[in-house]
């Protein structure tokens, strides 16, 4: 039995009827490589032999009586592995385009909250025979970076797979009680007061580190922050402005894929002195600024990205839940010149990065495990329900970069030719952009709300235009 903390009870609160809480990801094999035929079976096998390495793939949901503290993962005492794992078929040969209609018919769905939170789908029918294998787990048991620590325990090295440690048969726990639940409760809320002095006491010895900053909150207004020497970096001021991608949504989805080669990222980074991820945003700046013109809807200032940020320590990224901040940066979707873009890209980040670090981390775990879920549960449903961020959006679109394995990695013997991951919208956030490297090639997945961008694909395709304008404008310098 383990329980959940504020942050991970935080995605469970952020379901309605419209927005699910779970992510996933799309892997391409090619089972050729393979020295057993690639089944649902085999496929099934693998996962089980796996699952005692991830425990909660086995645990459910154990809410707490009348949603006073947060819930518990405990384990299913009927858990059956063939009700997560699946299969369904394209129509041979299936393009890339239908693969990702069916999977965003999935995406949609919410997850079964009576059992164990994932699923796991075979895809056949695939063009040049190969598969395809989409996995969704719910954020509140993993985040980017713990999820992709999920898909190395699920493949191997070679083809040949690896020794795995003897499993003993799944003996479940005992589920607890509502008594005993209920007396968990009662000491958790007797420490409140305790809890509460602590807050604002870690809250008042974090002044001084907030005051270099401006406080996080006037930084963000003031659009100003700090670089390690000192330096002050004056910026716009980030004020989302309102846009076709904030606003209510529907259950349905709409997703695109496409890859990226790296090495044309990096010659564009080598050239301009930035990061690889300052390109990335500058990219999707000038496919969203496209996007905005074609519906007549590009604001006079710039949009607002969030971007996550994992603060996981490296020796914990097997432990699941959830290690992450985030951090609000200027996209400047404004400006028609991609070089200009991408430098005022590079220096928004290094706003949004310092004022992010000035946020103690600490601090914000502390209050979202101490705020009850029952509160969280009606505060999310209120501000969404009163549209809110679709009137005063505090960002309008999510930008993700997660990273990825650098070696070629096999699932059951086939290899892993490309990984897609498929992320979160929600009222008043229609549009998720997320990518993971993996041999040689970013891999880009954009979901967004069916009826917010139902030309999704338009955007896939200007990431790569956008990477050319960038790379004939580095070649120019370099000459």
């Amino acid at each position: 039995m383990e329980q959940l903390t504020g942050l991970d009870a935080a995605f469970l609160a952020l379901e309605t009827p419209t927005t699910t809480g779970h992510v996933g990801g799309v892997s391409i094999l090619d089972p050729s490589t393979a020295p057993e035929r690639l089944d649902l079976a085999r496929i099934t096998e693998v996962i089980e032999e796996r699952l005692p390495l991830v425990p909660v793939l086995r645990r459910k949901l154990q809410n707490v009586p009348l949603g006073l503290d947060q819930p518990y993962w405990v384990d299913d005492p009927h858990f059956d592995i063939e009700y997560h794992v699946r299969e369904l078929a394209l129509p041979r040969p299936g393009s890339p385009a239908q693969l990702a209609e069916q999977v965003a018919r999935i995406h949609a769905r919410p997850l079964d909250r009576t059992r164990p939170l994932w699923e796991t789908y075979l895809i056949t029918g695939l063009a040049k025979r190969r598969v395809a294998v989409y996995t969704k787990v719910h954020h509140s048991a993993f985040d980017g970076v713990s999820g992709t620590e999920l898909g190395t325990v699920l493949m191997d090295l070679t083809p040949e797979g690896r020794e795995l440690p003897p499993a003993e048969p799944f003996d479940p726990s005992a589920p607890p009680s509502r008594l005993s639940l209920a007396g968990r409760t009662a000491v958790g809320l007797a420490k409140r007061p305790l809890q509460a002095t602590r807050l604002a006491t870690d809250a008042i010895r974090s002044v001084p580190s907030l005051a270099p900053a401006i406080g996080p909150f006037v930084a963000r207004v003031a659009g100003v922050g700090r670089r390690s020497d000192g330096a002050l970096l004056e910026g716009q001021r980030l004020t989302a402005p309102t846009t076709p991608f904030n606003q209510t949504i529907s259950q349905h989805r709409k997703l695109s894929l496409t890859s990226i080669p790296l090495d044309d990222v990096k010659e564009v980074k080598k050239a301009f002195g930035v990061s690889v991820n300052d390109v990335v945003m500058a990219m999707c700046a000038g496919v969203l600024r496209t996007w905005l013109l074609e519906h007549d809807a590009l604001p006079e200032v710039p949009l607002v990205a969030m971007v996550p940020v994992s603060i996981r320590d490296p020796r914990a990224h097997a432990s699941g839940g959830n290690r992450v901040s985030a951090m609000l940066a200027s996209l400047p979707t404004q400006v028609s010149d991609p070089v200009e873009r991408l430098a005022r890209v590079h220096q928004a980040t290094e706003i949004a990065k310092s004022q992010q670090a000035f946020i103690p981390q600490g601090l914000v775990d502390d209050i979202s495990d101490f705020a009850p879920p029952a509160l969280t549960a009606r505060a999310a449903r209120m501000m969404f329900g009163s549209q809110l961020l679709n009137r005063l959006p505090a960002f309008n679109v999510v930008i993700s970069n997660v990273p990825g394995p650098n070696i070629p990695v096999y699932m059951a013997g086939a290899k892993l030719l490309a990984h897609y991951p498929v992320s979160i919208v929600t009222d008043g956030v229609g549009l998720n952009i997320t990518l993971i490297g993996y041999l040689g090639q970013l891999h880009f997945g954009i979901v967004a709300a069916r009826e917010v961008v139902p030309d999704v694909d338009r955007m896939t395709a200007g990431l790569s235009d956008e990477l050319a304008l960038l790379l004939r404008a580095a070649r120019a310098l370099e000459r």
